[in-house]
């Protein structure tokens, strides 16, 4: 028999069974398909993503693909992606030695100065206790000729004195001596901890340059050899990629207007310095005068036009510079371009300067020369401006108007005042000797219309009047009109100014 405690649990539980059965019955009844579900309700790779980093504006990357130097691009085979690959190893391994350079060379100095200060410190330290020994001989001197009874005094004094020659602290000691040896033995201590660390901040930093630079050293021969061996295609490659580039930068060279701003003066000048380089062979860590690397070609550039803000490295570079990203649309020439291997900032291991019309200038790897190259607008990381942009100038606008204003006065005066006051005088004078000759009514009548010079040939020519002031005048009018007008348009570079008159 149940119990009456337990008939509202039993009943709790039996009722939870049945709720239980009754919501997993359409589980059984919908049993789950054998089968991936149809292609619609899964997603699908379309389009492209920006990687964090790039730029917005450049063409995205393909899901699945690395951007830089190295990422295989369509229509690449496996042996130009190897070489892509190596390519972009050697110039991150170039970016690393000459950063471990810049350290080494900074570890170096930081020794020199640490050593400095630690010869300082112990000169220090030695003055101190020779002077803490001069004040115990003195000591000895003064406690020889003092009186018997005092003799207990001066052994205590004489002990507080050896103590301070040791560094240690005397007993209720606050004189000069004893301050000045702590001193010197504690700066001394520090002094020789700061050098020891410089030298073995040395020696790891020299240990660092020697791998990267082993390293280096073999994958620069073996991507020599590859290219040596493979010459040929890469050629064909490089032709089908800089076509495929151009296409790719139409779009982006087609606007020439950039809000009516140019190029900075000191930018022009960095592009003029890089362009006065063209055939300098490429050699890492190098800055020129006659041999350059990537990073070093535009630091030599900025440098000869009195900008000092660059660092060496590339990635150090576009990092000094990432507040004045530019948008691919508005590049100017002096603008760097930076290339990487991956989707961060710290992979950038090349950089390149616009030079203007999809061109940019740069340095490109070991074997190679400066040269101007079609921009890789597909490996592009992100460019940026290292001097501002400066507004165009505006001083040539009104020069057109000038121009075209000043022939139209110089032009209109002409006919006017030599056509004519002539023509009105020499009428009047020529009727008046012969008024009964029937030539000057034909005289007149011509001489006007055509010109002035004319009229005096028919007073000297009595033979044949009619002819003539014909033939002389047809020969002037036809100067006169023909040679003012047409030299006041040339002049001017239009045809109105004629037209009009």
């Amino acid at each position: 028999m149940i119990s009456p405690v337990l008939r509202p649990k039993l009943w709790s539980a039996l009722l939870g069974v049945v709720a239980a059965a009754a919501l997993a019955t359409p589980v059984w009844a919908d049993p789950l398909p054998d089968t991936i579900p149809n292609a619609g309700s899964r997603p699908e790779v379309t389009g492209t993503f920006q990687l964090p980093g790039s730029m917005p504006g450049l063409p995205g990357v393909t899901p699945g693909a690395s951007g830089g130097l190295g990422a295989t691009k369509p229509g690449d085979g496996p042996l130009i992606a190897q070489i892509n690959q190596v390519d972009a190893q050697v110039a991150q391994l170039g970016e690393d030695l000459i950063r471990a350079k810049g350290d080494l060379d900074a570890a170096k100095a930081q020794l020199v100065t640490a050593k400095t200060a630690f010869d300082e410190a112990v000169q220090a330290l030695d003055r101190a206790r020779a002077n803490a020994e001069t004040a115990a001989a003195d000591a000895v001197k003064a406690a020889a000729a003092l009186p018997p009874g005092e003799f207990g005094t001066d052994l205590r004094d004489l002990n507080a004195l050896q103590r301070i020659i040791r560094g240690d602290k005397a007993e209720g000691a606050t004189g000069a001596v004893d301050g000045e040896v702590a001193r010197a033995t504690t700066a001394e201590k520090i002094a020789r901890e700061a050098y020891e660390a410089a030298q073995k901040r040395v020696t790891d930093t020299v240990a660092e340059y020697t791998r990267v630079e082993a390293e280096l050293h073999k994958q620069e021969a073996a991507l020599l050899k590859l290219r040596k061996d493979n010459a040929a295609l890469l050629l064909e490659a490089a032709r089908r990629e800089d076509a495929a580039e151009q296409q790719l930068g139409s779009s982006y060279v087609s606007n020439q207007s950039v809000s009516g701003m140019v190029a900075h003066p000191m930018a022009l000048a960095a592009v003029r310095y890089a362009l006065a380089q063209l055939g300098d062979p490429y050699l890492w860590a190098a800055e020129g005068p006659d041999r350059f690397d990537c990073s070093g070609l535009v630091l030599a550039s900025y440098q000869s036009a009195g900008y000092r803000g660059l660092p060496r490295v590339s990635r150090d570079q576009y990092y000094a510079t990432r507040s004045r990203t530019v948008d691919p649309n508005a590049l100017l020439p002096g603008d760097l371009l930076f290339f990487a291997s991956g989707s961060s900032w710290t992979s950038i291991h090349h950089v390149a300067m616009y030079i203007g019309n999809g061109k940019m200038v740069e340095a490109p790897r070991t074997g190679d020369v400066v040269k101007i190259s079609v921009v890789r607008w597909s490996r592009l990381y992100a460019a940026t401006r290292v001097v501002g942009a400066v507004p165009a100038p505006t001083t040539p606008t009104p020069a057109p108007s000038n121009t075209t204003t000043s022939p139209t006065p110089s032009a209109t005066p002409k006919p006017t005042q030599t056509a004519t006051p002539k023509p009105t005088p020499k009428p009047t004078k020529t009727p008046t000797p012969r008024p009964t000759t029937p030539s000057p009514s034909t005289s007149p009548s011509t001489s006007p219309s055509n010109g002035p010079s004319p009229t005096p040939s028919p007073s000297t020519t009595s033979g044949s009047p009619t002819t003539a002031p014909s033939e002389a005048t047809s020969t002037p009018s036809t100067t006169s009109s023909a040679a003012d007008p047409s030299n006041s348009a040339a002049e001017s570079g239009s045809v109105s100014p004629s037209a009009g008159s």
